[in-house]
């Protein structure tokens, strides 16, 4: 197994690492480009721009609540897409955040060659050293130096605001929108970029302290903070600067400190723009380094980028390949194009994350268990994908055609170098076979195993060996004292969990009403149809040593949600002492229902001693040995 990173990011640290990987020179640069497009109204392109992040957040919150693995969309786009796209998009990913990472350093480079007689394009990369070895002395170490940036960073922004805002001359807001309405949300797509490295975060969801609670919520605060300070600070500054100078500069928050505070103020302005660039390119490099270390794992990149440092506990060769990648860029390349292709890259990684939910949610994988569920499904993910559709639209041609062959030239490095070596199957796989109904044989890697060893290890559940500390009569005493439940007539999922509440209500103290109400719950939550006519209802529920089993077959079918019908319905009932026991049985009963060969007839057929036999024979010999954690 990989050697794990140690959790040490809590909150304070993914909010300044969210922060600090946006606020670079989207608001430092773009705000009078942007106006020059849009005029007064791109204070609300802002705004917009802001609002179309949230679906993605959403999306990458809950598939990472679900995978906290590092390499962020990278892991999940591989398990929902397959090797394939996934390649595609873990090399995009690192070359678009190291490209950025590298450009915030030149642009830090340019700032402070005014005031030393060094080149800047050996500052930057005196810089670059100087984050690598900070990385690689731990991410606690490097997330500190983040917080006392971002802090720093926010802190004149709001001062900005709080001295500007009463200077605002409102004559010049009139008219609001010169250019038309069209044009505010086209300036939304030109100012989208500001957002770019919000969601980057998510690739270092492995060292994160409870992501699924600090994830989101870092998340959600950067943004929501971000974007109220996005908004005022252009607002201030379309309100004092003149107009005819705001569309040709490239310093417009200077000149806003400039006309309402002098020379001093402007000195802050400048020191804040130099906070932003080194947050950026700090967050890059934190979170590049991570799409190497989980491409390693996986079989897709070389495996010397999984050594971690046994001291720091960092990946510190993924750490130095990120720095000397971004070395030979801000030495040899001319960035600004690459960055663009970057930004067109990260919208297309917005298209995925959104689209990959629903994949895992359609693809019915059992082990597929989010800690946090994205609301408004499939609506926001929708929306989400048209959104980020709608940006792409405003991108321009050049630009989305060398993204185009980036991307190929990926996909020839995949089919070449990776595709013999790595065999996995992913969700979109899971919903093809429900769709076309063959028969697959596992894979050397399984999603659906290997989420459930996610699930263990994200909860703490005890890592042990199914065959050694879990004996054959455990299994046996378990499955021997379930019962069997025979509906002869065809019934409606509602009947069907009437009838297991009444059931099992008998040996579980919890009375049937509420029971029903907890699996109808349970099911609008997410389907628990696990193949073609099978599906494993399960609970868990206040109590102690409570587990039950419970096989309800109904030959004529049960009436399921998007009239899905099953004829099988084995239900699982425990208390929460007994949840490592509940998910190992889950594990169990799902590999034997996708193993090879396997029918619901196995099921339906026998008597119900013979059932209980056939599954307690399956449980003791035919568990494959890679369901180990």
């Amino acid at each position: 197994m990989a050697e794990t990173l140690q959790k040490k990011l809590g909150l304070p640290e993914v909010f300044c690492i969210a922060t600090g990987a946006m606020i670079s020179s989207g608001i430092f640069i773009l705000p009078g480009l942007a106006f020059a497009y849009a005029g007064p109204a791109v204070v609300i392109s802002y705004f917009i721009a802001g609002l179309a992040c949230i679906p993605t957040v959403l999306s990458m919150a809950e598939l990472t609540s679900a995978m906290p693995k590092a390499g962020g969309d990278y892991f999940y786009i591989t398990r929902g897409f397959g090797p394939f796209v996934g390649t595609i998009a873990g090399f995009a990913s690192w070359f678009a955040l190291s490209f950025k990472s590298a450009w915030a350093l030149i642009g830090m480079g340019i700032y402070l060659s005014l005031f030393t007689p060094f080149p800047m394009k050996w500052i930057a990369v005196d810089l670059c050293l100087f984050f690598v070895f900070l990385n690689i002395a731990g991410v606690k170490e490097a997330s500190k130096f983040q917080v006392a940036l971002v802090t720093g960073l926010i802190g004149i922004m709001v001062l900005y605001v709080i001295k500007g805002i009463s200077h605002i001359d409102t004559t010049v807001l009139t008219p609001f929108f010169p250019r038309g309405h069209l044009a505010m949300f086209s300036t939304a797509s030109f100012v989208f970029v500001a957002y770019g490295g919000l969601t980057k975060i998510v690739a270092m969801a492995e060292e994160i302290e409870k992501p699924e609670r600090n994830l989101l919520m870092g998340m959600i605060t950067s943004l929501a903070v971000t974007t109220v300070l996005y908004v005022l600070i252009v607002l201030v500054t379309v309100g004092v600067v003149d107009h005819e100078i705001l569309k040709g500069t490239l310093m417009p928050i200077s000149k806003g400190a400039e006309v309402f505070s002098g020379g001093v103020f402007q000195k802050a302005i400048g020191v804040a723009a130099a906070f932003a660039f080194l947050t950026t390119a700090n967050a890059g490099i934190m979170s590049a380094s991570r799409y190497l270390l989980g491409m390693s794992r996986d079989g897709h990149a070389a495996s010397v980028f999984q050594k971690i440092a046994p001291h720091f506990k960092t990946p510190y060769v993924a750490i130095l390949a990120t720095g000397l990648f971004m070395t030979g860029a801000i030495l040899a390349l001319k960035l600004e194009i690459l960055v663009k292709i970057g930004s067109v890259i990260f919208l297309l990684l917005y298209i995925f994350a959104n689209a990959t939910v629903i994949l895992f949610r359609q693809s019915r994988i059992t082990n597929y268990r989010p800690s946090f569920r994205s609301p408004l499904y499939p609506f926001l993910q929708i929306a989400g994908i048209l959104i980020t559709g709608f940006l792409l639209l405003e991108v321009a041609t050049g630009i989305l055609f060398l993204t185009m062959l980036f991307l190929f030239a990926s996909g020839v490095f995949y089919k070449y170098t990776i595709r013999k070596k790595v065999i996995r199957d992913s969700a979109l796989e899971y919903i093809l076979k429900n769709l076309i109904r063959v028969d697959r044989e596992l894979t050397a890697m399984d999603v659906s195993t290997e989420l459930q060893e996610i699930v263990i290890s994200r909860d703490n559940i005890e890592a042990d060996d199914y065959y050694h500390k879990l004996k054959k009569e455990h299994w046996s005493k378990i499955i021997e004292k379930s019962r069997v439940l025979d509906l002869d007539e065809k019934v409606k999922m509602e009947s069907l969990f009437r009838r297991v509440a009444e059931s099992l209500s008998k040996t579980i103290p919890m009375d049937k009403t509420s029971l029903f109400k907890k699996f109808m719950e349970r099911e609008q939550t997410s389907s628990t149809i696990v193949e073609k006519g099978i599906a494993i209802p399960h609970l868990i529920i206040e109590g102690e040593n409570l587990l039950e089993v419970l096989f309800v077959r109904a030959k004529s079918g049960a009436v399921f949600p998007n009239e899905n019908i099953v004829h099988t319905a084995i239900v699982i009932v425990s208390s929460s002492d007994q949840r490592q026991t509940h998910l190992k049985l889950l594990a169990y009963l799902v590999s034997m229902i996708e193993s090879p060969n396997f029918s619901n007839d196995w099921l339906l057929e026998p008597k119900k001693e013979e059932l209980t036999e056939k599954i307690i024979r399956f449980i003791s010999k035919k568990i494959p040995a890679r369901i180990k954690v």
